[in-house]
């Protein structure tokens, strides 16, 4: 990875990243509980549509900046935007059958 030339990122990248971001009430990353809608990438610029599991959340600032941070550390990202929507709102039928089971919902 090392070897990576300072170019445009990927989607891919910025996904691995953001699968080390997490909500601090849930064991699971953003990216396998659903929480993340879209990803932008124009040139060194970085998007992320992502929601939350409920509109009151207090974290909410928190795990944005987060996220935000995180991307910042993906190569050839400059500046990174993080939005948060509640439409579509977020349900369990977004997440992974990974972050299911991990979460005892078998179903």
């Amino acid at each position: 990875m090392d070897d990576q030339q300072e170019g445009v990122a990927t989607e891919e990248q910025v996904f691995e990243a953001l699968k080390e971001c997490y909500d601090p009430e849930i064991p699971v990353n953003l990216v396998d509980l659903g929480l993340i809608y879209d990803v932008k990438i124009i040139d060194d610029w970085v998007g992320v549509k992502m929601t939350l599991t409920t509109p009151g959340c207090g974290m909410s600032g928190m795990i944005s900046q987060n996220v935000r941070n995180r991307v910042l550390k993906v190569p050839g990202v400059k500046e990174a935007d993080v939005r948060i929507v509640w439409d579509p709102a977020w349900s369990p039928a977004r997440m992974s059958p990974a972050a299911k089971k991990k979460l005892g919902m078998n179903g």
